[in-house]
Parts: C-alpha cells; sequence; structure tokens
C-alpha cells in the first residue's frame, strides 16, 4: 500500500486547504473520494464521552432499539445507535484499552477500533468525505485519512498502517439490559443538540434501495443493500446474509481450518428504517464465536430465546455466555465480524464466499 502520486490539489473533487493532511502520499487515487456534504468535523465525533447506569438509560432506551456492546474484562459498555448515528465516532476507553466505536449509516457499518498504533495513542474525526460511500476518518495526530470498512489509512503519512479491530456487536437495548445489569450507557449529554432517536436516513435501508455515492462496482451476487455478517480468518472472507440466519437461527462453519458459530436472535430494531428507530422493523442480531470450549467443539441449536449446546445441554445468550447448566457462567471465544450492507464490503472484499446452507 502506498506511493501512488495523487492528482493535482486543484483536480481534485474536494478542498484541502482546511487540511494538514500529506496528500502526496495515498493508496489509491484521490479522485475516488467523494464530499458527502458535511466539512471537517461537521458530524461531531464524541471526544468526550459520559456514561449513564443501566436503570439511568433505561428512561430513554426502547427495549428494541440497537446498541453497539463493547466489553473487556469487567468493563461492559453500550453505545446507542440512536447516539452513534449523528456523531459516527465516539473516542473512549474500555477496561484501559484507548478505542473508538465507529458507526457508518451509509455502508451500516459498526466497528469498534484500538487507538493505539505503534506507541502512541489516536483519536478520531469525521473527514466529511466517502469512499465508495464508506466513512473516512482522519486522526488528529497526523491528518491521515482512515477507510473504515477496513481500518486502512488511505492517505496521509500513515497509509498503508491497519487499526486493530476488536470484538464488538449490534443487539437490543433488552439483551444488553438484562446480561449486563451493571453496564454502562453511552448518555446522551454529548455536548450536542440532535435528535436522538430519530433516524435521518428514514428508508435507507430498504433492499430496493441503492447506496448514496456509490460509484464502484457492484457484485451481483446479493442485492447491494442486503444485510451480511462477514468473517475474515487465515486470508479467506465469508459473508452471512441475514436473511439466512434468521431462518436458520444457528449456523456453523469452518473458514481456513478454524470453526466458528454464528447465533442470530430476533427482536433487534433497524437504525435505518422508520423515522423513529424504536418502531423500526425487527432485523435480529448477530454474533460470531468459536465454539471450542476447554478443547471441546460444541454445536449448538436455537431453543426459543436461548440456544443450547448439543454436548453438555448448557443454554446460552446471543452474547456468548452459558445462563445455564454445567457450562453455567462460561464464555465462548468472540470472533471479531463485522455487519455491512452486501455493497459495502465486496468493494472491499471482492472474493468473499457466500455462504449458502
Amino acid at each position: 500500500m502506498g506511493g501512488r502520486t495523487p492528482a493535482a490539489a486543484q483536480d481534485l473533487p474536494f478542498d484541502t486547504s482546511e487540511w494538514k493532511t500529506n496528500f502526496k502520499k495515498a493508496s489509491i487515487p484521490l479522485n475516488e473520494i467523494r464530499s458527502g456534504g458535511p466539512p471537517k468535523d461537521g458530524i461531531p465525533p464524541i471526544d468526550r464521552p459520559r456514561f449513564e447506569t443501566v436503570a439511568e438509560a433505561g428512561k430513554w432506551l426502547k427495549p428494541a432499539e440497537p446498541v453497539v456492546i463493547v466489553e473487556h474484562g469487567t468493563d461492559a459498555r453500550a453505545y446507542p445507535l440512536q447516539i452513534l448515528i449523528w456523531h459516527e465516532i465516539v473516542n473512549d476507553t474500555v477496561g484501559g484499552v484507548p478505542l473508538s466505536g465507529t458507526f457508518c449509516p451509509l455502508c451500516n457499518t459498526s466497528i469498534a477500533f484500538d487507538r493505539r498504533l505503534e506507541g502512541r495513542v489516536l483519536d478520531f474525526g469525521t473527514t466529511g468525505k466517502l469512499h465508495k460511500s464508506a466513512l473516512v476518518m482522519y486522526d488528529r495526530q497526523t491528518e491521515s485519512w482512515w477507510w473504515q470498512v477496513s481500518g486502512l489509512a488511505i492517505v496521509g503519512d500513515l497509509t498503508g498502517k491497519r487499526l486493530t479491530v476488536l470484538p464488538s456487536q449490534i443487539v437490543s437495548w433488552e439483551l444488553f439490559r438484562r446480561a449486563r445489569p451493571t453496564g454502562k450507557v453511552l448518555s446522551r449529554d454529548t455536548g450536542h443538540r440532535r435528535a436522538y432517536g430519530q433516524n435521518p436516513y428514514v428508508g435507507y435501508d430498504n433492499i430496493n434501495s441503492s447506496p448514496f455515492l456509490y460509484t464502484g462496482t457492484r457484485d451481483p451476487r446479493l442485492r447491494p443493500m442486503e444485510r451480511v455478517v462477514t468473517v475474515s480468518l487465515g486470508g479467506s472472507d465469508v459473508a452471512y446474509p441475514f436473511s439466512v440466519l434468521e431462518k436458520a437461527g444457528v449456523v456453523h462453519d469452518t473458514i481456513a481450518g478454524l470453526p466458528i458459530v454464528i447465533l442470530h436472535q430476533k427482536g433487534t430494531a433497524s437504525a435505518l428504517d422508520a423515522g423513529d428507530i424504536a418502531a423500526s422493523r425487527d432485523i435480529g442480531a448477530a454474533a460470531v464465536f468459536s465454539p471450542v470450549v476447554d478443547g471441546r467443539r460444541l454445536t449448538f441449536r436455537a431453543q426459543g430465546v436461548e440456544f443450547v449446546d448439543q454436548q453438555t445441554k448448557s443454554s446460552w445468550s446471543i452474547l456468548g455466555q452459558a445462563t445455564g447448566g454445567s457450562l453455567a457462567g462460561r464464555r465462548l471465544p468472540p470472533i471479531v465480524h463485522g455487519n455491512h450492507f452486501w455493497f459495502s464490503w465486496a468493494s472491499y472484499r471482492p472474493q468473499t464466499r457466500i455462504y449458502a446452507p
């Protein structure tokens, strides 16, 4: 990556005057980057996040509302999409790990990144730009630009560097509230006035709609706006359509010789459907884990609102924690995965295998 000579600044489809970025270093043609409308940090990231207790947040969060969960050690945090949809980035520290929680509404992608890179801690803002309709972030330390879907720096001095992705998942507020009663919840006291709870992209995730400001090629194997869970292991990429997961409830697969299990459960609303997020349609939640516990590979089936392993008959939640049986309290190792619209992931990983039962 890196080293390409970009077009002259005057030929670029955006203004460079407010940037200290080294535009002489880039891994993509700069004319592939488009303005999404807002200026630098016009979509304001949350740099000093405040948190509430589960009881406090329960006064304004509805049961089916989607929240992004990040956990490290005993520190469990929920970032409601009704907030992230307006800010796209929150710079935080969870269990001592500096991270940025990110959400790109246009590609339906939520990713948590470790902010540490080669001995320093970065913090991120929004460029107001898009690459293949996906969020382009920047770090404030070097003003390099990063493509959120890949975690790669694509412009600036850090071009070619990659951020480490941390495990996270999107589930309903009700699931988080029940499973993590002592967890922390990102507060709507952000220092900004926004219509939290409202979706500014009404109807955007209609399966028959088209992505905004997307000029790349389209992979016809799935419709562009189809939701997929993606897993990358050992150089192999696999996409699991939500439509398949919803019917199956549980999917076992092997990627690069490593077994995985994907759990799907109804009860989580879309953030990109109705004007009122809480009233949006149910798309469910999906999570990916290693099914190996103490060297034994477990197989699962959906049973009601939980999952049961065939080997010990223990019951498990979609958070990968055993809630009953001989393995009660044990947790499945999380597998880093993504939730994307198909067009966005396919533009990044065109060789992806699509899972079919």
